[in-house]
């Protein structure tokens, strides 16, 4: 009756709670102390908080004068060098301020750079990042400690870098320990060998070390403790009964096991492939790494180019503001003999005003529609963001390198198979393919069944107590026998076999799929390739062509501004003796200054397209003395080694099974001169060859025929110029040290002929007049021509960064042969 009642209550008291829990609960709780505004979501979680990060900020930044700008030409100039620019940008550089690509020209990423993440620009941690990347799954164990193997196919962006795959063959150790007790009753009454209340209690600890080997095996070394206790009934051995001779027993085992695939995943061919994959990862990185190293290296120098063709604009902005002012001083002192206009008057004004303005926007910058949008000013900031310095430092930079004059000619078939051997891109592509051939690999392999044999061996040892014998020196089940003794004496020893079988679905799809988009995606990266190597072929066409055209250009402008010097020298005579008007001296001055322009802007496109296809090439590092290394590490890392070299050198070579990885790589990469040997002298093809006379346009004279539909030819003179241009410019470092200096006309110098000066009085960028002149001459004006002639160098030397030694396969310089004029 009693428990009937208890029963009752206990099912009563449920009920209530079940009912409290669903029914009669409100649908919101009710709190004392709630806020009705909800003050914390609305005031507290939303608001916009700053991070709690502490990192110093670069001098650069901080210490950054105010930015250089009409009024404010507070500086001296610092003459550099391309070389030194170069250097100075690859020690400064942690990020990469460029992007991946071969494009000739790239726009400012600094932008971009401020708003994006640390993962989309190149910087000189890539490689050590990729290096330590590892995967996200941990090694595992089953119940017994053995190593699982894995399944599945692996591709290269499931791998991370060499030392996490090498971690699938690290040894790892295991170990539980379990206790569990019982106490219920029994459906059975009291006797010798059983009671009606159970109790007990039970131990199992367990330790193991397991390790993967490169064959696909699995060896496990595992020890066992086990302990079980029960309120049993004993009895004496001696009484021959069936039961427990003593209350408690330990078991004791030491176990070795090997576990060996048969089929499928067996072999160190298939067993090494993630750490291939992986190896190639790191190539694919270090190739990207020196991508950007390339193109940090050519967007160095072609700012240095801009920037010295900015200031050659300054130089041609002032010279024609000079002439611009002395006409119209000529035109003012006319207009005041009478003997002018003040329409003529007027337009020398105009002339001047609108030099005026070209002069501050060459300096300065504008977004104004015009020849020059960034100016001095902003180009040498655009070259201080790739050098890595700060916006303003009271220096500005001044390049007193100068474009080059000599002819350069490029052998074709040697320049292709240089770009074909030397692109970092073709060699990313190539890795990714061979990245995939072991992928096929690895899939062909999960076709296999799976048959996995097992072998174990196993000491085994039962005693009354674990330690020592306590009272008695008998074998178990007597009282005080030892656990440990019975093991380490060997008697009991068991072995097992175990073979398992477990072939594919029937039908297999899955696998073969996988097979067959394995051989698909490769044969799509192979004719990638192709197009890679196709349209690199054009772009270095195309690179080529530029670069004759652009020597041809630098000729050809050279011989415009030679031809309208002349001409404004002959209509100011003819101005000043009353026989030309002045807008015929006007529009004869801007034809000048604009000629001029174009010839700095040809000789720096010149020197960019020769740039140009040596980054095409491959060699633009070479060329600049660069080598792509690694740097030293710490002391310890080669004590490390060397521990490690006389391990290897100590120990015997086990030949693992009859398998092995294939060769996915060729050694380091040759220099450019090498790879004539190499890949051959260029590319055959399958296509109609067709001898060079059927085709050549260039005649011996050095005309060009185009045949007409009538079969008549139309001579065009398109050959290349080999007359020496005489061009006689002043270089960047003799323009003064400051900006009143450099916007003054050059120093009078010796000329071939006695040229028509006029007086040329320089003021201020800042002024709002033109300055008058008190005659109409002046012996001591200086000339508005140009200055010495630079002569070419024999040939183009490269820029070297580092004094330290090539290694043996490092690339080497390639000399470019200028062709003699």
């Amino acid at each position: 009756m009693n428990r009937s009642l208890i029963r009752l209550t206990a099912q009563l008291q449920l009920g209530i709670t079940l009912l409290i829990a669903s029914g009669c609960a409100p649908t919101q709780p009710f709190f004392l102390n709630e806020s009705p505004d909800l003050n914390y979501y609305l005031n507290s979680a939303t608001q916009i908080e700053y991070p709690d990060v502490d990192v110093e900020s670069l001098p650069e930044a901080t210490e950054s004068l105010p930015p250089l700008a009409i009024g404010n030409h507070d500086y001296q100039f610092w003459d550099l060098t391309l070389e030194e620019a170069t250097n100075i940008a690859l020690q400064n550089a942690k990020f990469y301020v460029t992007t991946s690509g071969i494009a000739e020209t790239r726009q400012n990423v600094s932008d971009q750079f401020i708003s994006g993440t640390a993962d989309q620009f190149g910087s000189i941690y890539d490689v050590a990042i990729q290096q330590t990347t590892t995967q996200s799954v941990p090694l595992t164990v089953d119940s017994n400690g053995n190593r699982t193997l894995p399944r599945g196919v692996l591709r290269a962006n499931q791998v991370g870098g060499v030392e996490d795959a090498l971690a699938e063959f690290d040894a790892q150790a295991s170990g539980f320990l379990s206790y569990s007790n019982t106490d219920r009753p029994r459906n059975s009454g009291n006797s010798a060998v059983s009671t009606s209340l159970f109790q007990s209690d039970d131990v199992t600890a367990q330790a193991a070390i397991s390790k993967r080997f490169a064959t696909g095996g699995v060896a496990t070394l595992r020890h066992q403790l086990v302990y079980g206790y029960s309120n049993l009934p004993t009895a004496p051995l001696a009484l021959n009964s069936a039961s427990r001779v003593v209350p408690s027993d330990y078991t004791v085992t030491m176990e070795a096991q090997v576990q060996q695939p048969l089929m499928r995943n067996r072999g160190t061919l298939v067993n090494r492939i993630p750490v291939v994959l992986a190896s190639l990862n790191e190539d694919v990185s270090i190739a990207e790494y020196e991508i950007q190293v390339r193109n940090l290296v050519r967007d160095v120098e072609n700012a240095y180019w801009d920037l010295y063709v900015s200031y050659r604009n300054v130089a041609t902005a002032v010279v024609a503001r000079n002439s611009a002012m002395a006409t119209q001083q000529f035109a003012q002192l006319a207009l005041e003999n009478g003997t002018g206009t003040l329409q003529e008057f007027s337009q020398a004004k105009g002339q001047y005003f609108q030099f005026q303005a070209q002069l501050e926007t060459a300096l300065a910058g504008s977004n104004l529609p015009g020849p020059d949008g960034a100016g001095v000013y902003g180009a040498e900031n655009r070259l201080r963001e790739l050098m890595g310095l700060a916006a303003t430092d009271g220096l500005l930079i001044r390049p007193i390198d100068e474009p080059t004059l000599a002819r350069v000619e490029f052998d074709w078939f040697e320049s292709v198979a240089q770009m074909l051997y030397l692109s970092p891109e073709l060699r990313q592509t190539k890795t990714r393919i061979k990245q995939q051939e072991l992928e096929v690999i690895s899939a062909k392999n999960q076709i296999l069944p799976e048959v996995n044999l097992s072998l174990l061996y196993r000491w085994v040892g039962v005693g009354d107590t674990l330690g020592p014998p306590n009272g008695g020196t008998g074998e178990f089940p007597e009282p005080g026998s030892s656990a440990l003794g019975s093991l380490t004496g060997g008697d009991f020893q068991e072995g097992a076999v175990r073979l398992e079988v477990t072939p594919p679905a029937f039908g297999a799809r899955r696998e073969l799929a996988r097979i067959q988009n394995a051989k698909l995606r490769i044969v799509r990266e192979r004719s990638k390739l192709q197009e890679d190597e196709r349209l690199l072929v054009s772009k270095l066409s195309g690179a080529v062509r530029k670069a004759r055209s652009h020597y041809q250009l630098t000729h050809t402008n050279a011989q415009q501004w030679q031809a309208f010097e002349t001409e404004v020298e002959t209509r100011l005579a003819e101005y000043e003796a009353g026989t030309r008007d002045i807008n015929v001296v006007l529009q004869s001055q801007q034809r000048k200054a604009q000629a001029e322009i174009s010839y700095y802007r040809a000789l720096a496109e010149y020197s960019k397209s020769l740039s140009y296809v040596d980054y095409l090439k491959g060699t633009l590092l070479a060329n600049s003395g660069i080598t792509l290394r690694e740097g030293p590490w710490n002391k310890k890392a080669y004590w490390d080694a060397l521990e490690r070299a006389r391990e290897r050198s100590a120990g015997k070579k086990l030949q693992y099974g009859v398998t092995r990885p294939g060769v996915v790589r060729q050694g380091p990469v040759r220099d450019a001169d090498s790879v004539s040997q190499i890949v051959g002298s260029g590319t055959s093809t399958h296509g109609q060859m067709l001898p060079p006379g059927e085709f050549e346009m260039n005649a011996a004279d050095g005309q060009v025929f185009f045949g007409d539909a009538n079969g008549d030819s139309l001579p065009m003179d398109m050959g290349i110029v080999r007359d020496p241009m005489r061009i006689e410019d002043q270089p960047l470092s003799e323009y003064g040290t400051s900006t009143h200096e450099m916007l003054q006309a050059p120093q009078p110098i010796d000329r071939l002929s006695a040229p028509v000066t006029v007086p040329t009085p320089a003021p201020s960028i800042e002024s709002a007049q033109p300055l008058r002149s008190p005659a109409a001459s002046s012996s001591d004006g200086a000339s508005w021509g140009t200055a010495r002639r630079v002569q070419p160098a024999a040939y183009t030397a490269p820029v070297t960064t580092s004094v330290a030694e090539p290694a043996e396969y490092s690339p080497q310089p390639v000399r470019r042969k200028p062709i003699p004029r």
